[in-house]
């Protein structure tokens, strides 16, 4: 094979063979092409950010937030039913009730007639009604409705609150209990709860995030600088949500997921690149030649890995409901603004502070003089080096074992996934036990046991008072009481005014189960259709309520969730291919992926579903998995993941373009991040275990997944699974077919810009000269001959 000396330098700045220096050089990646200007800006990049933030901040927060109506909350029949109603003004007031037992027979008179006086007063309520008698006649149920606006009676109802709270004082100790709940409480309650939660989260991931970093770095300004860029990222996504919301509208825990998705991205990016630039430092690299580097090696990965996250939150508009739209345009807005900030504010940053970075330094890590500086290369290697080389010993040794283990550990934590059970969870599921409302709310239903909500159906005609109208109806009521399928307290209104029909349904069963879901399907199938669809306008009568929307729900959710998968893993493979230039890499990144969903899946299914190990966790089985989550996951970890995979396979890549055997670039690759590795991966865990303690099951079940997820898959996928199976493929894992060779290169030519091997020798050129290796963390070549391009 002809040497030819105008090949680019390796890894002594000697030329690799096989490697023809393009034509006019090689153009610098994009990453690299920000990092430069950055550093040569930096006053105009650190302003512009921040002006960026300050204008996002106040745009939102006079824009405010445009919040999900009923209807849109809803899809299929359902929402084609609250539809009719919201559109003819026909709104149900919020109900409340207060159940008051005396703990003896007919005790609870007195004391009802309290409540009834005391909620009167307050000007807020009307309709109260008579109070029930429970069975047993020890206690009764006083029904009343807010008035105004049901959307906002959550906000109104304090007065009420209190005026219950006074009674149940006036009798403490006289063995009365008083019980409230209802819509409004309800709403009151939820609102305050995600205000509290939110904050806890922020006040608690935030801190804790910091902390990790401070470890790990042993410097507080280079903790800093992760934590103020995730934040300020976060404050910027959120004003623009609030800017978005007014032509997508959002659920509002949609700030919640949004401020969990950019923690933990956010200072993950920053992370990966204050790490590789610190590494170059420790390797004697001069501050700007480190800067460049950093950004040819890790801007890209940031790049290649926030541009994964992103298009694969973009399969949630696959899915066909509003609720996943809005998590998909938060998600993205969050993570653009922290991938860009990440490689533009950043290096401003680290150029403008040099070496006062490694200001604050924890006392136990202090250096002194010339020992501070070339001490690091030392501390670079024992640190990325201890742990990761004892697990990788054996790893590289029998790698074809490991991979089996490994398997079957991950298909081992997934296999309790065969049975998940999947519902939209009812309020009282989604609060803690020891809630005062859920509490009265199965004190109020043990007392007065009753069936679920009603289904509603509902018929828009063209003239309500019409005798065919009056006529179907009698015969819809006639026939649903006569089927033990529903329950004889059938309720109809007629609105003439909009000429809209309104008929209450008791259900079968609990609401959730096969009876209900059976009786909603007979309305749906052959009550409504034989008796009422005749005589509506458009020939079609709606069957909505709780139970009808949670199965539209699951229904939308089972047919989106195959055109998502499909979306995300081509996506990947695609992305992961052009990046990589490599197709076993590609399919690796999906299985890899597909085993950690899966493994969150499983422990999600143990835990909240059958309850193992739920109490050592701080959480409780509620029988089921939300309804949303198996596909919310599905698309945050396979956009998560991408973070590692990127990380460790471009530094595996890097080594192996050098010339290292591939074993050797496997070690050095994995030994060289798992500093960085390791550390981005407590943070996420940490920030997703802060959302598994808050009040709401839904954000314990995605905290919990989520947080189990990312630590298998940053310590079984890639230190012990990913680095046997590219052992086991050897040279095979850069095979890449000639008709896939045309596939565009995202850096002018190879898959990677490295430092010293042709890409970084445009990114690291400068004052110092050419890079002789920028790549291992170790500052030494790894005296194995160059390899022959054909090898690749």
């Amino acid at each position: 094979m002809r040497h030819d000396s105008s090949s680019p330098p390796g890894p002594a700045g000697n030329p690799v063979p096989g490697r023809p220096r393009r034509q006019g050089g090689r153009r610098q990646g994009l990453a690299a092409r920000l990092g430069s200007w950055s550093t040569r800006h930096r006053g105009t990049a650190i302003a512009g950010w921040l002006l960026f933030v300050v204008l996002a901040a106040v745009a939102g927060g006079m824009a405010g937030v445009a919040e999900v109506s009923t209807s849109e909350s809803e899809t299929g029949d359902s929402a084609r039913a609250t539809r009719i109603l919201e559109d003819a003004g026909i709104e149900e007031p919020a109900g409340e009730m207060v159940m008051v037992a005396g703990g003896t027979r007919d005790g609870w008179r007195p004391v009802a007639r309290e409540v009834a006086e005391a909620v009167e007063a307050t000007g807020e309520v009307r309709g109260v009604r008579p109070p029930v008698p429970s069975e047993d006649g020890t206690a009764a149920l006083l029904n009343f409705q807010m008035k105004g606006d049901p959307e906002t009676a959550g906000e109104r109802v304090q007065p009420v609150v209190d005026a219950v709270e006074k009674v149940r004082a006036a009798h403490r100790g006289e063995g009365v209990e008083l019980h409230q709940y209802g819509q409004a409480s309800a709403d009151k309650w939820l609102g305050e709860m995600l205000s509290d939660d939110f904050a806890k989260a922020e006040w608690t991931a935030v801190p804790l995030a910091l902390g990790i970093l401070l470890v790990a770095f042993g410097a507080l300004v280079a903790a800093l600088l992760p934590v103020a860029l995730a934040v300020t990222a976060f404050v910027a996504a959120n004003g623009l949500l609030a800017l978005a919301s007014h032509q997508l509208h959002i659920f509002d825990t949609t700030s919640s997921v949004m401020l969990l998705m950019g923690l933990a991205v956010g200072i993950d990016y920053c992370l990966f690149y204050l790490r590789r630039e610190r590494d170059e430092r420790a390797a004697g690299r001069d501050a700007e030649t480190a800067l460049r580097v950093a950004a040819a090696t890790s801007g890209r990965a940031v790049l290649v890995s926030g541009l994964t996250v992103m298009v694969a939150m973009a399969g949630l508009f696959l899915s066909g409901l509003l609720m996943f739209e809005g998590f998909a345009v938060a998600v993205i807005l969050v993570v653009l603004i922290a991938m860009l900030g990440s490689v533009t504010i950043l290096p401003a940053l680290l150029s403008l502070l040099g070496d006062r970075v490694e200001r604050g330094r924890l006392p136990w890590r202090r250096r002194s003089g010339g020992a501070a500086r070339h001490g690091r290369k030392a501390a670079s290697v024992r640190e990325s080096g201890g742990v990761s080389a004892a697990v990788l010993r054996p790893v590289l040794a029998a790698p074809g074992v490991f991979a089996v283990l490994a398997t079957v550990a991950m298909l081992a934590l997934a296999a309790p996934a065969l049975g998940i059970r999947t519902e939209q969870l009812a309020l009282d599921k989604q609060m803690p036990s020891e809630s005062p409302l859920r509490i009265s709310s199965e004190a109020i239903s043990d007392t007065f046991p009753g069936g679920p909500a009603p289904a509603r159906v509902v018929v828009k005609t063209r003239d309500a008072e019409a005798p065919a109208v009056r006529q179907a109806l009698a015969d819809f009521t006639r026939q649903a009481r006569a089927d033990g399928s529903f329950g004889r307290d059938v309720k109809t209104a007629v609105h003439s005014g909009p000429d809209v029909v309104q008929v209450l349904v008791p259900l079968a069963g609990d609401g959730s189960d096969a009876a209900s879901k059976a009786a909603v399907d007979k309305l749906r199938d052959s009550l409504v259709p034989r008796t009422l669809e005749p005589v509506a306008e458009d020939s079609k009568a709606y069957v909505g309520g709780e139970t009808a929307s949670s199965m539209d729900f699951n229904d939308q959710l089972g047919r989106g969730i195959v055109p998502v998968l499909l979306f995300i893993t081509a996506v990947t493979f695609l992305l992961m291919l052009v990046c990589f230039r490599s197709l076993p890499v590609a399919a690796a990144s999906v299985v890899l992926n597909l085993l950690s969903v899966g493994a969150a899946y499983g422990v999600m299914t143990a835990v909240f579903q059958h309850g193992w190990g739920a109490e050592l966790l701080g959480t409780e089985a509620v029988g089921a998995i939300e309804s949303w989550m198996p596909l919310f996951v599905l698309v945050v970890l396979f956009g998560l993941s991408m973070d590692y995979h990127v990380f460790v396979v471009s530094r595996i890549r890097e080594a192996h373009d050098r010339g290292a055997e591939t074993k050797d670039a496997i070690r050095e690759g994995v030994r060289a991040t798992a500093g960085a590795v390791t550390g981005a991966a407590v943070i996420m865990v940490a920030v997703f275990a802060v959302f598994g303690t808050l009040s709401m099951q839904d954000m314990q079940q995605m905290g919990v997944g989520l947080a189990v997820a990312v630590l298998l898959d940053a310590t079984v996928v890639r230190m012990v699974l990913l680095p046997a199976v590219m052992t086991l493929l050897g040279e095979r894992n850069w095979y890449l077919p000639r008709w896939l060779r045309r596939l565009p290169d995202p850096e002018g030519g190879g898959p990677i810009p490295f430092a010293g091997s042709g890409a970084g020798g445009s990114a690291a050129h400068g004052a110092a000269g050419p890079v002789p290796h920028a790549g291992g963390g170790h500052g030494e070549s790894s005296g194995r001959p160059p390899v022959p391009a054909g090898r690749r």
